[in-house]
């Protein structure tokens, strides 16, 4: 199983034009500008410190619409810890000089708080039909709210055809897919699979904060899941989930927060492995207090 990412290498567009916008007017007034024949939008939303796994759903986008945006905003909203708001990396220049490698085509909404929030910066309450209370709900109380709140105001901004969101994130997935369905809202919601790194680790800008030997040591993340995969076809639903527990308990580099088998549908713990369904290993673990998630699907 090859768990490698692959590196796209985009040739620079011939001019090195990249369009940055920073208001959501001059956004629209681009857009409005813009040639009729462009009629499809992707937009892939990302809170920055981009990597390849950001990369890959930015190529995806490329490839299926005629025009791309990549919005880059850290949503306050959508952390109930301050301490991780404050400390999740900020690289706007990184970001664009990766934005850089692809065509003109590609333009980037990096707006402000207030060009999004304007002067209430205040998540909206949302029914999710209990997608919202299974796994991260219990433990970022919030949490979903805030998500549904960017995600449909980047929406209702950039008017996209498609919307592109990795599977890393499954839960926020199949919220904002329930979010779509729920409203009516005319967008195609994209899943890309998760890219992971050279060990296994799944890309996400919170590994940039980690110790580069904890990053290493994180395999045991993955490699747990893949273990727990091979178990599931045999094995009691409680029992492989305990022994998840087990595993974690004895490796002291890393705090399991939770590990839960559920539908993939309802995102709901199941006891029993039915052939009916898909199920998805769901974790989130502590290693050098900085919090990483992760998950498998089993069948």
């Amino acid at each position: 199983m090859c768990i490698c990412p692959k590196i796209y290498n985009f040739a620079p567009s011939k001019d090195n034009k990249m369009n940055l916008f920073k208001e959501k007017e001059k956004l629209n007034d681009f857009f409005s500008n813009q040639n009729q024949n462009a009629t499809r939008i992707g937009l892939v939303p990302t809170m920055g410190a981009l990597h390849e796994g950001h990369i890959s759903l930015i190529h995806r986008a490329v490839s299926e619409n005629d025009m791309v945006v990549v919005s880059i905003f850290v949503n306050p909203t959508q952390f109930n810890n301050k301490e991780d708001l404050d400390k999740y990396p900020r690289t706007l220049q990184e970001d664009i000089d990766k934005i850089k490698a692809f065509n003109e085509h590609v333009i980037i909404y990096a707006p402000a708080t207030e060009d999004v929030y304007a002067t209430a910066v205040q998540a909206a309450n949302f029914d999710f039909d209990g997608l919202e209370f299974q796994m991260e709900g219990k433990h970022r109380p919030g949490h979903f709210d805030g998500v549904g709140t960017i995600v449909k105001k980047l929406f209702e901004i950039v008017k996209p055809t498609n919307a592109y969101f990795g599977e890393k994130d499954f839960q926020q997935l199949q919220i904002i897919k329930k979010m779509v369905a729920k409203e009516q809202m005319p967008v195609n919601i994209v899943g890309c699979p998760i890219l992971r790194e050279a060990n296994g680790l799944a890309m996400s800008s919170r590994n940039e904060r980690l110790q580069p030997e904890t990053r290493k040591n994180a395999s045991f993340i993955f490699e747990t899941l893949l273990l727990a995969k091979d178990m599931f076809g045999t094995k009691n639903v409680r029992d492989v989930e305990h022994w998840v527990t087990e595993a974690f308990e004895k490796n002291e580099n890393f705090e399991l927060e939770y590990i839960e088998i559920c539908d993939e549908e309802t995102l709901k713990p199941v006891t029993e492995n039915l052939n009916t369904k898909n199920y998805r290993a769901f974790i989130a673990v502590y290693a050098d207090e900085v919090r990483l998630i992760d998950n498998i699907a089993l069948n």
